[in-house]
């Protein structure tokens, strides 16, 4: 059986932000768990003779994040964490004085991690919701000033300055999950003539687009954007303002990115679980490159190659190299410790299987090799809800099954990867539609003899742990134990526990919560706790600005006043994803003990 605290331990470069490569295109920086802590780490990439091992860049307190050279090469900035609540410091670090400033030292407010500097070196373009909104920000490098410039009145979620200075591109959000860009001139005026902020559009209709990227001579921002069912990488053209498709394919393209001289541009190619990176040279045909049968990230051209991050269900997420012409790769970074490298881990495979209504529900199944009818089984729930599983390093389920449970990895509708029809087609049911795909799992396991009917698990973390809840109110007969981890139970009550932007998307997705207040409380499970009839878990951080503890708090003493099996556990310094190892891996494993408790005593 594989070991949880020794698979939780393993390290992992962050993929949830980017890493970056120096001007000069000889070092990379980048986010990396190694010590259990989220510290920055730098290594050469040309210099065969400097230390191929990364070296830590600052030890300063708190997880940092998407560190990011200045123009010049000297300095670095990067978004800093202090107690999970994300609450981003904007940090400077100087690179030849290794001197570390806090331009954001005692905020009240959040920042988000996205941020870029101007060609000159002298600002930051930041977002922040000083104001109660995230919106854009100039912030000067040496912390002096800051000023207001531009807030669009949606949740923004980053920001990109053009090479020539003239532009910055924000990213927002707009119509239920949709994105929307905006390019905005840094200044107002040109040659006399007033230049106003472009949002990107098609036939006068708003374009859902998202991960702005500018050419290095600033004539065209790439992005991905919805091109009939999925997106595509498109060309908005500054002067022209005309939009053209990169390419026109079926599955999701998203990450788009220059080689340093303009002539080529790559992005990842998303077909299910499954991704790769693709490219193409001017108007030559796409090409493709991949490390493995896994996921791929943030791609960044160099020379003749491309750096990108790659995890798969064997390895955690390392740093790879590809060169472009030959297809021959380098392993940056080596995350799995010499003793995993030959341990078995279960491969999941990409399964379908009839929801509550037909309709078939794409998932990733991991079958023990003796796994039959009598065996315990678990539907892990994903969160988001826009994500999805795909072939990722998944330590809690690899355990799972490793243990001899069958784990089902739904992608309910209201994930990403199978189309916008699917990822909106729980918009405004939030809590019903994806909780009958996810409780749908558990007829298959049994007509496929994967499962024993009365030994069936329910997990989850955010949005996966509110849909375990709702899965042990609306169907509490087919559980046999659940644990969620980070949910929310009550829309209302945390609606308005949460920062603006949650409340923006939660308005957008389940309407507005008077006008809709009939709608919000029947897909709260807090008010149908009496139907709980397993034991139940919940866990939480203290500091969690998405899923706040009081919701579980509140559950906790419900459930034990109507008489339910339940524990809470709170670890009062993290927030919604913990940052300190320790608890991760006690957390992780008091769910396993939770559900094992129950699973492998029948």
């Amino acid at each position: 059986m594989l070991d949880l605290a020794q698979l939780l331990r393993v390290p992992h470069v962050d993929s949830g932000l980017n890493f970056d490569i120096s001007p000069d295109g000889q070092k990379l920086v980048f986010s990396w768990n190694k010590t259990g802590r989220w510290e920055l780490y730098e290594m050469q990439l040309n210099d065969e003779n400097a230390s191929p091992l990364p070296l830590p860049v600052s030890q300063k307190l708190g997880g940092k994040f998407s560190p990011l050279h200045s123009p010049d090469g000297t300095m670095l900035a990067y978004a800093l964490d202090l107690d999970g609540s994300e609450s981003y410091h904007i940090v400077v670090h100087d690179l030849q004085t290794h001197v570390c400033t806090d331009l954001t030292p005692q905020i009240a407010y959040a920042h988000q991690p996205n941020l870029s500097w101007s060609p000159d070196g002298k600002m930051l373009a930041v977002l922040s919701d000083q104001k109660g909104q995230f919106a854009l920000y100039l912030l000067a490098a040496d912390g002096s000033s800051r000023r207001l410039l531009k807030n669009v009145f949606h949740p923004c979620w980053d920001a990109k300055w053009s090479p020539d200075s003239q532009w910055i591109a924000i990213e927002a959000e707009s119509i239920a999950s949709d994105r929307s860009i905006y390019v905005m001139p840094v200044n107002r005026s040109r040659k006399g003539v007033r230049v106003n902020t472009t949002q990107l559009k098609i036939n006068d209709q708003l374009l859902n687009a998202q991960n702005p990227a500018w050419s290095p001579d600033s004539k065209f921002l790439a992005f991905s954007g919805e091109n009939g069912e999925w997106h595509d990488i498109g060309l908005f053209n500054v002067e022209t303002q005309e939009i053209t498709w990169v390419n026109e394919s079926i599955g999701d393209d998203t990450q788009p990115a220059w080689s340093r001289s303009g002539e080529s541009i790559g992005w990842i190619h998303s077909e299910g679980a499954r991704t790769s990176f693709q490219f193409k040279d001017g108007s030559d045909v796409i090409n493709e490159r991949k490390v493995g049968d896994g996921v791929h990230y943030f791609p960044q051209f160099i020379d003749d190659s491309v750096v990108i991050l790659y995890e798969d269900p064997r390895h955690s997420c390392d740093l790879w190299k590809i060169n472009l012409k030959d297809g021959s790769m380098r392993q940056l970074t080596n995350s799995l410790p010499e003793e995993l490298r030959n341990a078995e881990f279960i491969q999941p495979d990409e399964v379908w299987y009839a929801g509550k209504d037909g309709t078939q529900i794409p998932a990733l199944l991991y079958r023990p090799k003796n796994a039959d009818r009598d065996s315990p089984a678990v539907i892990n729930i994903h969160g988001g809800p826009n994500w999805l599983y795909q072939f990722l390093w998944q330590p809690m389920m690899s355990h799972f099954a490793s243990r001899g449970w069958t784990v089902l990895a739904p992608n309910y509708r209201g994930s990403t990867g199978y189309g916008k029809k699917w990822q909106n087609a729980s918009r405004y049911d939030m809590g019903g539609v994806d909780t009958d795909d996810c409780a749908a799992g558990v007829n298959y396991l049994i007509e496929n003899g994967l499962a024993d009917k009365n030994k069936i698990a329910v997990t989850g973390r955010s949005h996966g742990g509110y849909l375990t809840m709702t899965c042990m109110t609306r169907y509490p007969e087919l559980w046999a134990v659940g644990s969620a981890g980070v949910p929310f139970l009550n829309w209302i009550k945390s609606h308005y526990d949460s920062r603006e932007d949650l409340q923006h998307w939660n308005i957008e997705n389940m309407g507005d919560p008077e006008d809709n207040k009939e709608l919000w409380i029947a897909r709260s499970p807090y008010f149908f706790l009496d139907k709980v009839n397993a034991p139940v878990q919940m866990i939480c951080g203290g500091n969690d600005p998405r899923c706040p503890a009081s919701d579980s708090i509140d559950a906790r003493d419900k459930l034990i006043e109507l008489g339910k099996e339940v524990e809470l556990l709170i670890y009062e310094d993290e927030g919604h994803s913990f940052l300190n190892i320790e608890n991760v891996i006690d957390a992780d494993e008091k769910c396993v003990e939770f559900l094992a408790k129950v699973l492998e005593n029948k």
